[in-house]
């Protein structure tokens, strides 16, 4: 950046801490030449500053705060509300970076507010955060400000990440249950092997032991002397399972399985197309074109196959086709699906029917999450049960053996 008299300046980060008109302690970050720019700006914001210090690491390298859904639902309502009551964006975003608390989100609330009060757009702040804001909001609040409807489309985002948020608790509600199951499975294990096997172990010479014994034995051992190598053992496959699902052709293999599976596969697609419908039906709504929607409707979905799929379904709408024929191709989704976006185009009313089938699908996707925890919970059971029948039948042997041995002598 140069300053008055092509004098070089450089630009750098500053954490602070300040006082509002309140008395209530801020803490946040502020881009600025020097320790007085740094005072000058906290003033002209009305605040008190208290102390400040060159942040570490210098200007952009600070980590990039991501909001979460249930934030972006909170965000995009107060927004909406505040649009509606007639604020202007700029007052807007001025309110939420005083009323939220979070240093993380307030930074970038910051961020936005200084970037809009220059005049930018709403839209170019988003993007100007370095990846706080999700690439489908960004779409979204693009459509708004080319259209003038931004507290429409913000209003439409705040509907959408609720329902979103929504279907992600159901999901992580509905996990818990086979989550605690694995955790008493793993914790039983370690307890037998590591307390209740080692008690049994005299009563029976190793020799006359039978071989499920003897192997239980030995993993009793093993799990009392040696359980760090299991330990290291299990970070190790851990972390390759993490790198191998970053190398694209075990992704695209892995994100195919998850889809092709028998009986998990179709309650997976169900989800998929609860969501696809759902983010399809707000982008087009919104006014922006079928090929972007269909591009960041799949996006949202996280699966690298449906991704490679609906390449060729974009292709084929640039071309003209129809967006039911070129689902129906990929032979992905149910046909009741692609059907009732077929018929929203026979009739002209597209955004409607997708409404509609949206909000039927994502019914359909949180029964498909209660079936999939259906399957897993007598699953654990099963696990859980053969783990313990092992057990019991290397342990009987040597009670029996014990008490002949008792009535013998």
């Amino acid at each position: 950046m140069l300053s008055g008299g092509g004098v070089t300046t450089t630009m750098r980060n500053y954490s602070y801490v300040a006082k509002d008109s309140t008395g209530k302690t801020i803490k946040g970050v502020i881009e600025a030449e020097d320790q007085q720019q740094v005072q000058e700006k906290i003033y002209e914001r009305g605040l008190f500053l208290i102390s400040s210090s060159e942040a570490l690491g210098g200007g952009k390298s600070n980590k990039i705060y991501k909001f979460k859904t249930k934030e972006l639902t909170f965000a995009c309502r107060q927004i909406a509300a505040m649009l509606t009551s007639g604020l202007t964006i700029v007052k807007a975003i001025d309110i939420m970076y005083k009323e939220t608390e979070k240093a993380g989100p307030k930074s970038v609330w910051l961020s936005v507010y200084e970037s809009v009060n220059k005049g930018s757009s709403f839209t170019e702040s988003l993007k100007q955060t370095g990846g706080s804001f999700p690439d489908f909001m960004i779409s979204m609040v693009d459509a708004g400000d080319r259209s003038g409807n931004l507290d429409v489309v913000v209003q439409r985002l705040s509907d959408f990440y609720d329902n979103q948020n929504k279907l992600n608790n159901t999901i992580r509600g509905a996990m818990m249950y086979p989550i605690i199951l694995g955790v008493l499975t793993i914790a039983m294990v370690i307890g037998m092997f590591t307390f209740i096997m080692p008690t049994f172990a005299g009563l029976m010479s190793e020799d006359e032991m039978p071989a499920l014994s003897r192997a239980l034995f030995s993993m009793s051992d093993f799990l009392k002397s040696k359980w760090y190598i299991l330990v290291i053992a299990v970070v190790v496959i851990f972390f390759a399972i993490r790198y191998a699902l970053k190398v694209p052709d075990i992704r695209l293999k892995y994100d195919m399985i998850r889809v092709k599976m028998p009986s998990v596969g179709p309650l997976v697609v169900k989800i998929y197309e609860g969501r696809f419908a759902r983010t399809l039906s707000s982008l087009y709504s919104s006014g922006i074109p079928m090929v972007e929607c269909l591009e960041r409707s799949s996006k949202v979905l996280g699966n690298s196959y449906v991704d490679k799929l609906f390449i060729q379904v974009v292709d084929e709408v640039k071309q003209g086709g129809t967006v039911s024929g070129s689902l129906t191709k990929t032979e992905l989704f149910e046909g009741m699906f692609c059907s009732m976006i077929y018929v929203g185009e026979e009739s002209g009313a597209l955004d409607e029917v997708l409404d509609k089938t949206a909000s039927f699908y994502e019914e359909e996707a949180n029964a498909a999450v209660d079936r999939l925890v259906t399957m897993l919970e007598p699953l654990m059971i099963i696990i859980m049960g053969v783990v313990i029948g092992l057990c019991l039948a290397g342990i009987f042997p040597l009670l029996y053996g014990g008490i002949g041995d008792l009535e013998n002598s």
